[in-house]
């Protein structure tokens, strides 16, 4: 049944609440905990109990870290690479050119650096050498080199690790594996064929993490040495765990969390020098490494030099940290600017060619193929289906997929792949990359539609909108904001609880910028709350509240602290309304 009888919102979409079990669950919780309302509706959702309240809200890393023991070559990659501190062995270390690449190469520098020993970094050109490991490269490295460690990637470079003849190669990686596994001494990932799949969440980065603490582990219990301190090195892994859209659950949540009080301490030069030019003034949340710090990270290896981000994590010189970040500044300035046109164009090829499709696709020629995922995720955005953008170049299109909940992307890929309709590809269930032969991309994209298709893609109505339940003007306090955002951190499997305000009145509604649009609402007895609406132009959300004309509205979004001048106070951030009595 739609909530507050709202089938069709102003946005499209019904809205729906939370179920008679969940409110039962919450009452419960209400009972037994004390915790306010809203708080309660959020824990009963993601299923906690009074039991588990306590520890859900305060996230330990000791209570929720699993043993590394139980992914598979774990204890061999750790011993194979303490012989190599121990030997002072030179290694390598072979990076993807995202955050998550970043981080986990930096986790390792930073480790190596304390013990005394220099790793030598290598990051593929994005354009160049594509993802992952190549084999001129791994050739290479392994001539100068007695051991390679390849981070967030390799799981599927089986010819690339086999160039690296004569040296030791381990993965450490969380991309969907097949079949077979390359010929390395090691590969340590949650999503292997032939693991359980109990933490098949967990970014590559908070892979490497496991990895030093069995690390550290065995130092101790062998050779009765300390190893580096590890959570200092949190921040890394909460960085990689948002910006890579891990899912926030089990482990991540306490990654995330404790990270974050890592990163307020400013200890790390690198991300002080990032922080400090994306003009962060408050304390670190998620919603500032997904969206301020990650893209930074990202812009060196979307449109500059791929080993930037990697570098700048690393870096422990405060004045060489500033250099970089601020180059990565501009970068992402550049990149933003590069994704506007792609974004225009491939939306348009998009709409051309139907939105209703199982695939939403575009191609085009010479898209940089480091802003073909971001617009990928912006077409998913805008379509609610999952998205290809691919660029093309020559005879050959590189492209990346992003993909929506219920519908496994990466799966479908990498099947694509198998049949020989791509060049290569893989990912995981919301992310994607490949490479297709220009003459082939017809059939590879009718092919990929086919089997997404099957996965029901092809079924996927307007998006409803979940509500936690409903609150009043009068009720959304600061102290009640704090305690629901530490129900969090919320994000990608842990979406940020959503309340309506149901039959508010419009105080005042403007235009800010192009496409935003700022508001005031009240209940018509005195009490009363500003809002904003990001994008609220670029649809029928911004015209109908501008011009409400006395109406009154149900309004539902997120509640957020703005921080202004010293004063912090409560705003909602507006997703959809719809008219009151409608």
């Amino acid at each position: 049944m739609s909530f507050l009888g709202v089938e069709t919102s102003l946005t499209g979409r019904e809205w729906l609440g939370p179920g008679v079990e969940i409110d039962r669950a919450a009452e419960m919780l209400v009972q037994a905990t004390g915790l306010p309302r809203a708080v309660a509706q959020v824990l009963a959702r993601r299923g906690v109990d009074a039991d588990g309240a306590e520890g859900f809200l305060a996230p330990q890393l000791r209570d929720l870290l699993p043993d590394p023991r139980g992914l598979r070559d774990m204890e061999k990659a750790a011993a194979r690479f303490l012989a190599a501190v121990e030997a002072r062995e030179r290694i390598a270390i072979f990076a993807d050119y995202d955050v998550d690449g970043g981080a986990s190469a930096a986790l390792l520098i930073d480790w190596l650096g304390q013990a005394g020993i220099t790793a030598k970094l290598y990051v593929p050109d994005r354009i160049d050498e594509g993802y992952g490991p190549n084999a001129p490269a791994m050739a290479a490295l392994a001539e100068a080199h007695d051991l390679i460690i390849c981070v967030d990637c390799g799981t599927l470079s089986h010819d690339a690790i086999a160039a690296a003849a004569g040296t030791d190669v381990m993965v450490l990686d969380h991309h969907l594996g097949g079949e077979t596994l390359p010929p390395a001494m090691a590969v340590v990932n949650p999503n292997r064929q032939d693991e359980s799949g109990d933490l098949a969440h967990l970014c590559a980065a908070a892979v490497v993490f496991l990895m030093l603490v069995e690390a550290g582990r065995q130092w101790r219990e062998g050779a009765g040495r300390q190893g580096p301190d590890l959570m200092a090195m949190l921040d890394l892994v909460a960085l990689a765990t948002v910006a890579d859209v891990a899912p926030l659950v089990g482990v991540n949540r306490a990654f995330v969390v404790q990270g974050l009080k890592i990163m307020a301490r400013r200890g790390r030069p690198g991300l002080v020098a990032l922080a400090d030019v994306a003009r962060m003034d408050t304390a670190p949340a998620p919603y500032h490494l997904g969206f301020l710090l990650g893209p930074r990270v990202n812009a060196g290896g979307r449109i500059g030099k791929a080993d930037l981000g990697a570098r700048l994590l690393a870096c422990r010189d405060a004045g060489e940290a500033q250099a970089m970040a601020e180059r990565l500044d501009q970068l992402n300035t550049e990149r933003r600017e590069i994704e506007e046109t792609v974004r225009a164009a491939a939306l348009a090829q998009a709409e051309a060619r139907g939105c209703d499709a199982p695939l939403v696709w575009a191609a085009g020629e010479g898209w940089h193929p480091g802003v073909v995922g971001i617009v990928a995720s912006r077409l998913k955005e805008a379509t609610g289906r999952p998205a290809v953008v691919i660029g093309l170049e020559g005879d050959e299109g590189k492209g990346s997929g992003r993909s929506v909940s219920g519908i496994d992307l990466g799966a479908a890929v990498q099947r694509l792949a198998a049949e020989g309709l791509l060049m290569k590809g893989g990912g995981h269930r919301m992310a994607a990359g490949l490479s297709v032969a220009r003459e082939r991309l017809e059939d590879a994209m009718a092919r990929l539609s086919e089997l997404l298709a099957k996965q029901g893609a092809d079924r996927l109505g307007p998006r409803a909108l979940l509500l936690d339940g409903v609150l009043m003007p009068g009720a959304a306090s600061v102290e009640l904001v704090e305690r629901i955002e530490a129900a969090g951190p919320f994000g990608a499997g842990a979406p940020a609880p959503r309340f309506a305000f149901p039959d508010m009145q419009i105080t005042f509604a403007r235009r800010v910028g192009e496409s935003h649009l700022k508001l005031g609402f009240g209940d018509g007895m005195g009490a009363r709350l500003d809002a904003i609406a990001f994008g609220a132009f670029d649809g029928p959300l911004g015209p109908a509240l501008e011009g409400h004309g006395g109406a009154r509205f149900h309004l539902a979004g997120r509640l957020e602290l703005n921080h202004w001048r010293g004063r912090t106070s409560v705003q909602l951030r507006l997703e959809d309304a719809a008219r009151a009595g409608a």
